[in-house]
């Protein structure tokens, strides 16, 4: 994958960038961390420009993001509570929780979507709730791309000042980016265990 995701960032340029950070978004095992760390390296040796590459790749990103926000939009709380009443077990919620949740998401929405968007594992799946949330398009575009921003220069700017070892940031993030996994793995499989048993379709919130 590393000589993969070089050669199309020496390759494919500001392209190249951009529809990597798409795929990252699309499918989260490439990882960001050495995207655009790879990126910033490539602009310290004069081939690429540091804003563009900035720009590219949030560019990228907040595309995948928009998918995912879509997607959530399609499901929606009133397919999702159903398919918590059928399969609430492995979905880990119940139709109770999902309204419970949006209620939540359309308070604490905005600051999540950023703040989630910073944060490695989560910054793919912040844009599914907000979809089902019916969060505004122009709000939700807004807190994404901020939060996006922030992230792509962060690492592209590690890549820029590290040179020839922006390896080093990869080194440094993934051990979180592997932790923060592992954490919801582990959350998920507790929720799992201790998920109360079958019950009928609980109909509050459905008025």
């Amino acid at each position: 994958m590393f000589d993969w995701i070089t050669g199309l960032v020496e390759q494919g340029g500001y392209l190249g960038i951009a529809l990597l950070m798409l795929a990252e978004n699309l499918f989260p095992p490439i990882p960001s961390e050495l995207i655009m760390p790879l990126a910033g390296f490539s602009a310290a040796r004069g081939r690429l420009g540091i804003v563009p590459i900035i720009l590219s790749g949030t560019a990228g990103s907040v595309l995948g993001a928009l998918a995912w926000y879509c997607l959530g939009r399609w499901l929606g709380p009133d397919r999702l509570r159903r398919f918590a009443a059928r399969h609430g077990r492995w979905l880990t919620l119940s139709p109770a929780e999902v309204d419970r949740a949006r209620e939540a998401f359309a308070r604490w929405g905005a600051p999540a979507v950023f703040a989630g968007r910073l944060v490695p594992a989560v910054r793919t799946l912040i844009s599914v709730p907000a979809g089902i949330a019916a969060m505004g398009l122009g709000r939700f575009l807004a807190w994404t791309t901020l939060g996006t921003a922030l992230w792509t220069a962060f690492l592209a700017g590690m890549g820029y000042l590290l040179e020839d070892r922006y390896d080093a940031v990869a080194r440094w993030v993934n051990p979180i980016s592997n932790v923060v996994v592992g954490a919801l793995a582990l959350l998920y499989l507790y929720r799992v265990v201790t998920f109360p048993g079958d019950r009928p379709l609980d109909t509050e919130g459905k008025g």
